[in-house]
């Protein structure tokens, strides 16, 4: 494995749900340790347990380890925690102006900052890794920390949810000069935070709207296959995607319905044996969250299927099937990962494996 160092680490936003995730998937992690957990100025001072109660939306049980962590206020608070940990995950549900004032806030008190919000997605010098896709992205972090005037302390950030489903699809296959993609995602009710019993009106139901994620679904991927050039990331221009984005009554997995046109059509079997052989740099540096295979393609004809196929490889995995030609693209197929794993929590741990593993954050000595 990569690294065996230890890390100190503490989840700001720890009783949201991508919060509980993170700790869920934290829980017995070999390199991170949680050793503080943080949340809204009404939580802060209560048991991590009296906080959460009934509000824990996790199949697993809430882990006695955290159970009588004191919650500290993530805003108030924030000088102490930067100085109690290695880096933080952040997974805050606040304004987005106030996430950006907090992030950097974080990054100042020279405390790395992995978040899992949007805020910063598209600031020109903050990275949005998916190891597998741009790891070359860490990079930048250098000409961020100039920026800030700081020499720890920085902000990376994990993409939006349902790019996970299809990007890493697309990624490899940019090479035949990929040119156009539509792209329709079917998404789980967990990506707004919900449940069944929080979200009564979901049942036998299908909303054709998610504020805001038809445009990430747009411009993201676009930051994701973009080029660093004198201390930026410049996005890239091409391909052009069109999204829709529609919620469905499903509580976990995000499907997409994918369409893609190239300058060089590659053949379908052209397509498979890169999907089935694909490596990416988690894979090469053996993360411990990373999964051994990072894209799965099934030959059967009525695969992914959320139920069976979002906790592939501890959901880690994205797994796709139907590939097929088109009357009016070249391709099309179906893609599927876990929203709160890959999509969130789970894709922001692997990104700070990779920033571990190669030396962007160091432990500090105590």
């Amino acid at each position: 494995m990569a690294n065996q160092k230890k890390y100190r680490v503490g989840v700001i936003g720890a009783t949201g749900m991508v919060g509980q995730r993170f700790l869920v998937l934290l829980e017995n992690h070999p390199w991170f340790e949680v050793v503080l957990l943080a949340a809204s100025a009404r939580s802060a001072g209560h048991t991590y347990e009296e906080a959460v109660g009934a509000r824990w939306k996790m199949t697993t049980p809430l882990a006695d380890k955290y159970k009588n962590m004191i919650l500290k206020d993530a805003e108030a608070d924030a000088e102490a925690i930067a100085s109690e940990v290695d880096f933080v995950f952040c997974a805050v549900d606040m304004k987005k102006d106030e996430i950006k004032a907090l992030e950097e806030k974080y990054a100042k008190l020279e405390c790395p900052v992995i978040s899992n919000n949007s805020a910063h997605r598209l600031t020109p010098d903050v990275p949005m890794i998916v190891p597998e896709i741009n790891p070359e992205h860490a990079e930048i972090i250098p000409y961020q920390k100039k920026r800030l005037g700081t020499k720890r302390g920085f902000i990376a950030v994990k993409s939006n949810c349902s790019l996970q489903s299809y990007v890493p699809a697309l990624h490899p296959l940019r090479k035949f000069g990929l040119k156009r993609v539509l792209v329709c995602t079917y998404q789980a009710i967990s990506g707004a935070g919900k449940t069944f019993d929080t979200w009564p009106e979901m049942i036998d139901n299908v909303i054709p709207l998610i504020g805001g994620e038809e445009e990430k679904s747009e411009v993201e991927p676009l930051k994701l296959f973009g080029k660093i050039e004198n201390g930026v990331i410049v996005p890239a221009t091409e391909p052009g995607f069109t999204a829709q984005c529609i919620r469905v009554p499903v509580s976990n997995g995000h499907l997409g319905a994918v369409f893609a046109e190239f300058e060089q059509k590659p053949t379908n079997e052209e397509i498979i044996e890169i999907w089935d052989n694909y490596v990416g740099r988690a894979q090469e540096l053996n993360l411990p969250s990373a999964p051994e295979k990072f894209i799965r393609y099934f030959r059967e004809e009525n695969r992914p299927q959320i139920k069976l196929d979002r906790d592939n490889d501890n959901g880690m995995s994205v797994s796709i099937g139907r590939l097929r030609e088109d009357t009016q693209y070249d391709i099309k197929f179906v893609c599927l990962s876990h929203n709160t794993i890959r999509g969130a929590a789970g894709g922001a741990v692997l990104m700070a494996e990779l920033l571990c593993a190669e030396g962007y954050i160091e432990p500090i000595a105590r």
